[in-house]
């Protein structure tokens, strides 16, 4: 029966390990990155860039303003319309950049202050919102194209010149957050101009907005969900600064990227689920196929966490000094790898199913949660490690209000975009 079931799904099986090579390559490149960049800028100055970086991502959201989704749509189902709608997502993209400054100088303002300098940060969310989301947007026609193991070498080609950059800073005579931002800008603008030149499908370009303006709905709602989304994954970073200052930031996003390097393997599993859902929106009917799909994500997770923990146990100080101060703290956060994954897991669902103003409330919904719960941990725990400790318990309660909005959402009818 084994080996039937896997000769039905040789097709399947195949893709999702050449997706999983780019991640695989990716998270030993990622931890080389950041083994060189934890241990070379001090723990505040790695604070406050990873809380910059995350702003860009969430920023790089209004980018285009989510013209990106009808374009990995477009190259999934009729490839032969990649040039028109690469006409409408750089239209979109020339647009939407007023906003985007408007959005990022605000962000300085409400969160960074004095602790970072306007044009460094400039720099850090330049970089991820325009060069880096843009080489993901290559990245992302390409799966679309079925071209999946062109996308993943593309990814380990960009990660890998982030963490070049970053080893060679490490040795450089200067090291301080402002220079990195130089370098890390220059590593993506490379990443980007070999994306474009030897791994973007070759089409010509047009502007067709007669094709547009039935995709333009999708488009403000996948924003939307995509910012609202990155809002509630990356607020807690923001919400630690505020509260903690750049040192406790540092601590913490140390420990979360930890925690970020057992997400990689579950998001190729839902970008190929997100394609088979286009397909076949209903086949998530099956209590049983859900709660397998759920109990799979949340057990490769936490073991993957739990491995990492017992290695940095028996080696603190194989990752560098600054990673070995806080390596301690992990086994305190063991639940929230699972609990984390699955909420980005059941956000993809509803985005497969055409269903982004949904995704976009459920989102809204649950940033609020987290945003109320997080900093209620910050304010009455922070002096002790225990707020860490409650992170498990505000990832329970965002799982169980996430479950809850999705599977009711996803009662309604599939929407066919």
């Amino acid at each position: 029966m084994v080996v039937r079931h896997v000769k039905a799904n040789a097709g399947l099986i195949r893709d999702y390990f050449s997706v999983i090579s780019g991640s695989a390559g990716r998270l030993v490149i990622s931890l080389a990155y950041f083994v060189a960049l934890a241990n070379t800028l001090t723990i505040a100055e790695f604070g406050l860039f990873a809380t910059a970086s995350a702003t860009g991502v969430v920023l790089s959201r209004l980018v285009s303003f989510g013209f990106v989704s009808p374009l990995y749509r477009i190259s999934t189902v009729k490839p032969q319309l990649i040039g028109a709608y690469t006409g409408g997502f750089l239209a979109a993209v020339i647009i939407s950049l007023p906003i985007f400054i408007l959005a990022a100088y605000l962000a300085h303002l409400v969160f960074f202050g004095a602790d970072l300098a306007l044009g460094t940060f400039a720099v850090i969310v330049g970089t991820e919102a325009l060069l880096w989301r843009s080489m993901e947007v290559v990245v992302i026609v390409n799966n679309g194209l079925n071209r999946f193991g062109r996308a993943a070498l593309l990814v380990i080609i960009g990660t890998a010149l982030r963490a070049g950059a970053a080893v060679l800073f490490a040795f450089s005579s200067i090291a301080n957050l402002a220079i990195w931002s130089w370098w890390y800008a220059g590593a993506n603008g490379i990443a980007l101009i070999i994306a474009i030149l030897f791994f973007y499908p070759r089409v010509r370009l047009r502007l067709v907005p007669k094709l547009y303006r039935r995709r333009l709905s999708d488009s403000f709602a996948v924003t939307g969900a995509e910012v609202l989304f990155y809002v509630q994954s990356e607020l807690d970073k923001l919400l630690v600064l505020a509260v903690g200052g750049p040192q406790t930031a540092g601590v913490y996003t140390i420990i979360m990227r930890l925690v970020d390097l057992t997400a990689l393997p579950v998001r190729s599993f839902n970008m190929m689920l997100v394609q088979k859902l286009m397909r076949t929106p209903d086949m998530l009917k099956s209590m049983k196929i859900r709660g397998g799909l759920e109990l799979g994500v949340f057990l490769v997770s936490t073991l993957g966490l739990a491995a990492l923990a017992l290695f940095l146990h028996i080696f603190p100080r194989a990752l560098g000094d600054n990673v070995a101060s806080v390596v301690a703290l992990l086994p305190l956060v063991i639940l929230v790898p699972g609990l984390r994954n699955l909420v980005e897991y059941q956000a993809e669902i509803l985005y497969a199913r055409g269903q982004s103003g949904l995704r976009a409330v459920n989102l809204a919904v649950l940033g609020i949660i987290k945003a109320g719960l997080l900093s209620w941990l910050l304010v009455t725990f922070l002096e002790v490690n225990d707020w860490l400790v409650w992170l498990n318990a505000m990832f329970v309660v965002i799982y169980i209000a996430s479950t809850a909005l999705t599977y009711s959402a996803i009662k309604k009818p599939a929407r066919r975009v």
